[in-house]
């Protein structure tokens, strides 16, 4: 059963904000590096960061994950780099790279030491200048948390900030239960259909287990009961839709986000229609 309406006349940034604030209410270890999938733990670095001899290597590197992260450095032993070492066994399922090459530094623009993050979901870079005395690996954990959008982004303290600042102004939440012995094959068809819509519409996850994400069920105006549900909405003019489902489906997510689109391109050429009517 899908749901309609509008969120009010608030600006986009103010409705994320909002958004933002009901996530992570509560929380303040909010930005701080903290991440339910995130491994705390002092793990080997013996394979991290791989080491990027040229161009070559780097553009296999970065093609090669939905998220990479690369430390470009003047010298491989300068403090940075080793804080970059230690940033990289924090994040054991982020993909690091290191590299001195000079000829690397300038395809990508690098002038001074640099932490880059790549992503797939929307072909963007984000830079960490690391030259800053104060960056220090807990900073560069931070900074990969909040940007590390995939192509189905968990919705998290840390990853709420990357969602507000990202370019997409469409986002789809999928509400559901991660301990739920249906979880598994949710995602996989959730993710097969976050291809179809990639680089259109960011695909967020939202556990109900999480505390922090209580709110933003609520925001919605969802129950448990009525769970796994879809909900969609456009930043610029705060348009929202919700859809509950027995069971997600690829066909389902993609019939409910064409039909929202087709609403909002619906909604923009009535206006022209009108002042040409009254032209005439």
């Amino acid at each position: 059963m899908a749901r309609t309406g509008q969120a009010g006349t608030m600006g986009t940034s103010v409705f994320l904000c909002l958004l933002i604030i009901l996530l992570t209410r509560g929380s303040p270890a909010v930005c701080a590096g903290d991440n339910s999938s995130a491994s705390h733990s002092t793990a080997s670095t013996a394979e991290k960061p791989v080491l990027l001899h040229n161009v070559a290597d780097a553009e296999a590197f970065i093609s090669g994950a939905e998220v990479a992260v690369i430390g470009f450095f003047q010298e491989p032993n300068c403090s940075e780099a080793a804080q970059f070492r230690l940033t990289a066994g924090r994040i054991p399922e982020v993909p690091f790279g290191l590299s001195t090459s000079r000829a690397v530094l300038s395809h990508y623009g690098v002038e001074a030491n640099t932490l880059t993050l790549f992503r797939m979901v929307d072909n963007q870079r984000k830079d960490l200048d690391m030259n800053n005395n104060d960056i220090d690996a807990e900073k560069m954990t931070r900074f990969i948390r909040i940007n590390e959008l995939r192509l189905v982004t968990e919705y998290t303290p840390s990853t709420a900030i990357g969602v507000m600042q990202s370019s997409f102004q469409l986002h789809l939440l999928l509400v559901t239960d991660k301990t739920s012995p249906k979880y598994p094959e949710q995602m996989r068809r959730y993710r097969e259909a976050a291809e179809l819509f990639k680089g259109k519409i960011l695909f967020i996850l939202v556990d109900i287990n999480l505390k922090s994400n209580e709110r933003t069920v609520s925001f919605f105006k969802l129950k448990k009961s009525q769970l796994p549900a879809l909900a969609i909405f456009n930043g610029p003019d705060e348009e929202q839709d919700v859809l509950t489902l027995d069971e997600v489906s690829v066909e389902r997510v993609q019939d409910f986000c064409n039909g929202f689109i087709e609403r909002m391109e619906k909604g923009e050429d009535e206006p022209e229609e009108k002042t040409l009517n009254e032209e005439l």
